[in-house]
């Protein structure tokens, strides 16, 4: 797409320089709004006004839907363009022409720290995904409404760049100027859209995409086309295809959730609030770095649009997470299963034909290349045979599924229900624009949009609903049933860990995602709730039943992190059970710990019983308990930044097993309360001793302030630590907490550079301690991101919330730290400006943008 330079210039001649704007009087002209929400710009004219607010918060003002993506595409590439720029590359199957073939590099150096080959692997088989070529045959078939944002997204990010480059804003340290870092097109965005929607599915198996081939021996390898190679690229070929070797050897099933993705909502119907309006607590769960970082933004329409909230990086436009004046909603990650593996029945005698009741079926060979980097060898052209089915990609049949494989008789195909789903952008924006909560379910019945999320939701009438409408496959009501009964089915995902099912009958297929009829779903008047449990334990006091065990287990024991929800419900609300904003945000923020809350009296009372008498570990280790008991009896009840012996109750829960040392088992009856009762024989002594031993390993004393051992790092452009540790309040999984944090990197897909310290190692196992302890202590780098509480008033919504790792990954942004040194001080909210009345005091700056597309 061309655009008129001149009139980019006449408009960009107030916006881009961000100060001396505020105080004009037409900053945000007053406008008549239209019958009908317009989509694309009159006459092509793109216009949005943004005003940040403090935090760095956006207040995003447009007239159609196209020009509110182009206020949000300039917007997110001021805050996070590197980020942005990776994700185009990644999915665009590009890392290895930038970045050569290796994910790990050390980018002080420009080497790789591990020569995994994880960029090559990612690229060949983004391919065979083929994302790219369905984002170019779609992109026509897009709706109105989606192709308007993601044409207006487009020339907002195009915008930013064209800005930097002559100079009116200033490059993000780490990309700036960089090759990979250029202007996009609406196929580059569906692109990046259609990766994102395969995050909890095929995006996982891009090791077992790469390695799939019919034949015994090397197929999967790459070849290097072109002129006879040199001396350097015949080297680098064969470092590359020895480390493929090698790590074909180690490739395994991956995890259903491997990026640890998880989230805590609550919906509160009037019967839980005390005006009897309804609240929403959101509180995901996701990495602090990476492409899914949340970003919040203020989006406008007079008259159409006025939504507040936080979405991952690239939505175009709509909140994923957030409120307008009538209803507010959040996410967290379902336990719903987004794809089936088939295990094909090949034709006897033919490796690429497999049987489909009765009738031979292709499988399809096809040649794709892309360039790579080989340093000192130049860059390459490599090439490499895929392989896939009219519904999915062929994959690799790991050590861990053995005896099966691609043999003479069997392989196996995987079919992802969000593959190139073009339903996104409409459904967020529906549920954006919905008033009440039969627009905000219609929403889920027009479109099968929202990827891999639970919805709780809450109005200003005082509803609550859940809906657990993720994308899940489509399986026949007769698959449904076999999939509880068979124990053969029961038995392939026990050892798997997903659903593996027959390939050679139509039995088993599907065509598209579960429709809304057949989805789990709640409505009260108290309250819908979720800690990525299933759907089965929304509200234990009408338990969901009889749904697909594609989306999650029924009756199934809840983790301690739901237990200590369900807990904060009943509790935190005050002596009247019913929530007001202030109690709803201090319930979040308690950081109590079910675990502690639990056995902590029990494991306090066998600990003083012991004395001083040591507890033997191992063979050559043993403990005198009496500081760890004194530690213990000092805690606060709490994780913050003053907790005495929080992290021994840390480490502690990380060596706890519920199996073994707690004697009363699990009780559907009694799920919120169940299992219970500390063991007596000993074991959790042994526990104790051996986490005292742990921390004071690390270096820390065992009634360390949690403070002084938790902490929040960021990184400099190069990769390297900043020096500045923030101490961090906060919980973890492993001891129920329920504003929870980590030290996990996982999730973070992008190449941008993360310092990151060594885990130490279990002076027990020798393995690397789970909780993540390093020589510094805990490094957080994922948990609690976009948090928000909201009350629906007579006066409209009253909102706080925090974006805990700050608005900007840019680290010359002022709003890079803002949020994270407010959260690390004072572990609290911040007013969410939702009213212009209050919007209009805090503007720090403002921005009009302009252009004129050529027609």
């Amino acid at each position: 797409m061309k655009f008129n330079k001149l009139m980019i210039a006449m408009g960009m001649a107030c916006g881009v320089m961000l100060t001396g704007c505020n105080d004009s009087e037409d900053s945000t002209p007053p406008t008549e709004p239209e019958t009908k929400l317009q989509t694309f710009a009159p006459n092509g004219l793109l216009k949005a006004n943004i005003r940040r607010t403090t935090y760095g918060v956006p207040h995003i003002q447009a007239d159609n839907l196209e020009s509110l993506g182009f206020g949000s595409g300039y917007a997110q590439a001021q805050d996070n363009l590197c980020v942005l720029a990776d994700g185009f590359i990644k999915a665009n199957s590009q890392r290895s022409m930038y970045f050569g073939p290796h994910a790990s590099i050390d980018f002080t150096t420009g080497q790789p720290t591990a020569e995994d080959n994880g960029n090559l692997i990612s690229d060949f088989a983004y391919k065979a995904l083929k994302i790219r070529q369905q984002a170019e045959a779609k992109w026509p078939q897009f709706s109105e409404r989606s192709r308007a944002l993601i044409q207006g997204f487009t020339a907002g990010y195009n915008q930013y760049l064209a800005d930097v480059e002559a100079g009116k804003q200033t490059a993000e340290p780490f990309c700036g100027g960089q090759p990979w870092v250029k202007p996009i097109v609406p196929e580059d965005v569906v692109t990046y859209l259609f990766s994102i929607a395969l995050l909890p599915g095929a995006a996982n198996f891009l090791d077992l995409i790469f390695y799939a081939n019919p034949g015994d021996g090397q197929e999967y390898m790459p070849r290097i086309v072109g002129p006879a190679p040199s001396q350097e690229q015949t080297a680098f070929v064969s470092d590359m295809q020895s480390k493929l070797i090698a790590r074909a050897a180690r490739i395994t099933t991956p995890e259903t959730n491997p990026r640890d993705l998880g989230s805590n909502g609550w919906g509160l119907g009037k019967d839980k609030t005390e005006n009897g309006r309804g609240m929403v607590l959101g509180n995901p769960h996701f990495p602090h770095t990476g492409n899914l970082r949340f970003w919040q933004s203020h989006i406008t329409i007079p008259g159409h649009l006025d939504m507040m909230g936080g979405s991952l990086v690239g939505m175009p436009g709509p909140i994923n997470i957030g409120f307008n004046k009538d209803l507010a909603w959040t996410h967290t990650f379902s336990t719903a299963e987004h794809f089936v593996m088939y295990n094909l029945e090949l034709v006897s005698g033919d490796r690429l034909q497999y049987l489909f009741d009765g009738k031979p079926m292709p499988i399809n060979k096809e040649t794709v290349s892309i360039i790579v980097n080989a340093g000192p060898a130049g860059m390459v052209v490599a090439e490499k045979d895929i392989y896939t089915t009219a519904k999915g990609p062929m994959v690799e049949a790991p050590p861990t599924l053995a005896p099966f494989g691609w043999d003479d008789g069997s392989a196996f195909m995987l079919q992802d229900a969000n593959m190139a789903t073009m339903d996104p952008v409409d459904h967020w924006l529906a549920m954006n624009l919905a008033t009440n909560k039969d627009e905000f379910q219609q929403a889920f019945k027009d479109y099968d949009g929202v990827i891999f999320n639970n919805t709780m939701y809450a109005d200003k009438e005082g509803n609550a609903f859940y809906i657990d409408d993720s994308t899940v496959p489509g399986l026949s009501e007769s698959a449904v049933v076999l999939l509880k009964t068979s124990p053969d089915i029961k038995a392939a995902k026990q050892k798997a860990g997903f659903t593996i099912l027959p390939g050679n009958t139509s039995l088993f297929s599907f065509s598209g995602p579960n429709p809304y009829e057949r989805a789990p779903k709640l409505e009260r008047s108290d309250f819908v709730q979720n800690s990525n449990d299933s759907f089965w334990s929304t509200n234990l006091n009408e338990p969901l039943t009889y749904f697909s065990p594609m989306y999650g287990q029924e009756a199934g024991q809840l983790s301690l992190r739901t237990r200590m929800g369900l807990t904060l419900m009943q509790d935190a609300a005050g002596t009247d059970g019913k929530f007001n904003l202030q109690e709803l945000e201090a319930a979040v923020l308690s950081n109590r710990s079910y675990l502690a809350e639990l056995v902590l009296p029990a494991l306090i009372a066998q600990c003083e019983a012991q004395g001083s008498t040591p507890v033997v570990v191992s063979a050559s280790l043993s403990k005198d308990l009496t500081s760890a008991c004194a530690a213990l009896k000092a805690w606060n009840g709490k994780q913050d930044n003053d907790s005495k012996g929080g992290a021994l109750l840390r480490e502690f829960a990380h060596l706890f097993n519920q199996k073994t040392m707690l004697t009363k088992g699990f009780d559907p009856a009694n799920a919120a309360t169940t299992p219970n009762t500390l063991a007596t024989d000993g074991s959790v002594l042994v526990a104790l001793a051996q986490a005292a031993l742990n921390l004071e390993s690390a270096g820390f004393a065992l009634d360390a302030p949690l403070g002084e051992v938790q902490f929040v790092e960021k990184s400099l452009p190069d990769g390297t630590a900043s020096g500045v540790r923030l101490p961090w309040p906060g919980t973890h999984n492993a001891e129920g907490g329920f504003n929870v944090f980590s030290t996990s990197l996982s999730g973070d897909d992008t190449l941008i550079p993360q310092h990151k310290y060594a885990p130490l190692k279990d002076v027990v196992t020798g393995k690397a301690m789970g909780s993540g302890m390093t020589a510094k202590g805990y490094q957080i780098r994922y948990g609690s991101s976009w948090m928000m509480a909201v009350s629906f008033t007579d006066e409209g919504p009253v909102a706080r919330g925090i974006l805990t790792y700050s608005q900007s990954s840019n680290i010359l942004s002022p709003s890079f730290t803002d949020q994270s040194d407010l959260y690390s001080s004072s572990k609290s909210f911040r007013p969410l400006l939702f009213k212009e009345a209050d919007i209009a005091p805090a503007v720090v700056s403002t921005t009009e943008l302009m252009l004129q597309k050529a027609q």
